[in-house]
């Protein structure tokens, strides 16, 4: 039996070694070269964005170039709120489970898969009762018998992967492997970004029902008055239904700001995997927040080594190529051999005795000769699979780099937004106080105040928004740039750890 065994070692390092030796048909994958652009708009960008003194996030702001991205990018805006949110969606969030164990099932699949390298060894033990006829042996009449038949083997088979079949599968679940690394990467990364985006449209609208609350007070208050001076014959009637139905005007505005409020606070909970009815709302206010004033820009050459979503599309690139050299070595012979080494007797006593003894061995050659074009047709099919993958990998790439240009533009467009919206914020406000006075002076009437009571809202409101899309737009840059896992410590998610 010991020499048998080291057969079965001795048959198992030559195969392996052999297919190691062995070529492997089929395209060897190469990573598509990164698009040769000196810069990621077609503009050139200003070296900072205007500052807003007096603004709540008018701060300037100035790209790095080449500049690296913290793992956790958004503890920048400097909010513990924020930073708690994000915590509990990436741990509680059942998109990132099910991109974790799709990880997983790929991991496990190639683990098996590498089984496909070496040979196979199956112990078997058997035990039957047979009765057999005498015309079995040409002679009825000898009537029939009943024996046991024990054995007990031991057998090997392998199949030379000399034309690169198993390791060209093998390449294409690792390739596997990587897209759902990558896969989990993204949704990470989109899970942070929806959450802080999320969370700052929250901050928004209750900045805006804020602003509409404290506007609908202030136009009760002067409707109270109006009626008083209505009984005084201080005002005629029709002032009075002019203030009832700037109130009501403004009133009328506040539902639609309380409905997308309670919705964005449904979509929070959601995001960090509760459930709406089991939320408590999130009571973050823009001023809990920092803008970050020295933004990174990566440098073009780096950023397909940084977006998830761009990994993920070469390595579905990489699969499709192994899929090519997959069709390509079906096409080829495929050599096997197999043996068994074992005893057989009719009592289980004898069963181990030498004279028992059984073995085979053989070997098979497999070439493919007639399959009404199948095989060729499945090569054809797989390299038109793997012109597809590079189509949508240059798709995603492009997508990649539009979607930073847009950001970067809009930074820009944002800061200068801000600085006219608090301009005419501010003007709104100066004006509505000063015809406040007039009014209780008899030197405007009643129609001018509630004229600059509506721009006062309009600007108020419209300033608030153009901050939040300040922060919102600087989020937007650090998902754009990829979100900076490769900084990412081991023990902070499962996500691993490929380089950039």
């Amino acid at each position: 039996m010991k020499t048998i065994q080291s057969h079965f070692v001795l048959v198992s390092t030559l195969c392996g070694s052999l297919a190691l030796g062995a070529c492997a048909v089929g395209p060897d994958f190469r990573a598509p070269d990164a698009p040769q652009v000196k810069s990621l708009t077609a503009q050139p960008l200003p070296a900072e964005t205007v500052a807003t003194a007096g603004a709540q996030g008018g701060a300037a702001q100035s790209l790095q170039a080449g500049a690296d991205i913290p793992a956790q990018w958004w503890q920048l805006f400097q909010s513990p709120k924020l930073d708690e949110l994000i915590k509990q969606a990436l741990a509680a969030n059942p998109t990132v489970a099910s991109a974790q164990a799709s990880l997983r099932n790929a991991q496990e699949n190639l683990r098996a898969d590498y089984g496909e390298l070496f040979p196979a060894v199956d112990l078997k033990l058997g035990a039957v009762r047979q009765r057999t006829s005498g015309a079995s042996f040409g002679n009825p009449a000898a009537g029939g018998s009943v024996f046991n038949l024990y054995n007990a083997s031991v057998g090997v088979s392998y199949a030379f992967d000399i034309f690169g079949l198993a390791r060209r599968t093998l390449e294409a679940q690792r390739a596997q492997v990587e897209y759902q690394r990558f896969e989990l990467e993204s949704t990470y990364l989109t899970l942070a970004a929806n959450t802080v985006t999320t969370a700052l449209q929250v901050a928004s609208l209750r900045a805006q029902e804020d602003a509409t609350n404290d506007i609908v007070t202030s136009q009760d208050e002067q409707l109270r008055v109006i009626r008083k001076q209505l009984e005084l014959g201080a005002v005629g009637k029709s002032d009075v239904l002019a203030v009832a139905a700037q109130a009501a005007s403004t009133r009328a505005t506040l539902p639609p700001i309380q409905k997308r409020l309670a919705q964005a606070q449904n979509q929070l909970a959601t995001y960090v995997g509760q459930l709406p009815g089991s939320f408590a709302p999130v009571t973050l206010d823009l001023a809990d927040l920092k803008l970050p004033q020295q933004l990174p820009l990566s440098l073009p050459s780096a950023l397909v080594r940084q977006r998830p979503d761009v990994r993920a599309a070469e390595a579905l690139l990489h699969q499709a190529s192994a899929g090519v050299g997959i069709a390509t070595a079906n096409l080829l012979p495929q050599i096997t051999i197999s043996g068994s080494y074992g005893r057989q007797s009719a009592g289980g006593g004898d069963l181990f005795n030498p004279a028992n003894a059984i073995w085979n061995i053989g070997a098979g050659l497999l070439q493919p000769v007639f399959h009404a074009g199948e095989l060729t047709a499945k090569r054809r099919a797989a390299i038109a699979s793997y012109d597809k993958a590079l189509a949508d990998y240059r798709n995603v790439v492009g997508l990649a780099f539009q979607n930073v240009a847009d950001v970067l533009v809009a930074l820009d467009a944002d800061a200068n937004a801000l600085k006219a919206q608090y301009a005419a914020y501010d003007a709104a406000d100066n004006s509505l106080q000063l015809l406040q006075k007039q009014y209780q002076l008899g030197a405007v009437s009643y129609l001018n105040l509630l004229d600059a009571q509506r721009q006062y809202q309009q600007a108020r409101i419209a300033y608030v928004e153009a901050a939040a899309t300040r922060y919102q737009d600087t989020a937007a840059l650090f998902q754009a740039l990829g979100g900076g896992w490769w900084n990412r410590d081991a023990g902070d998610t499962a996500a691993g750890h490929a380089q950039p």
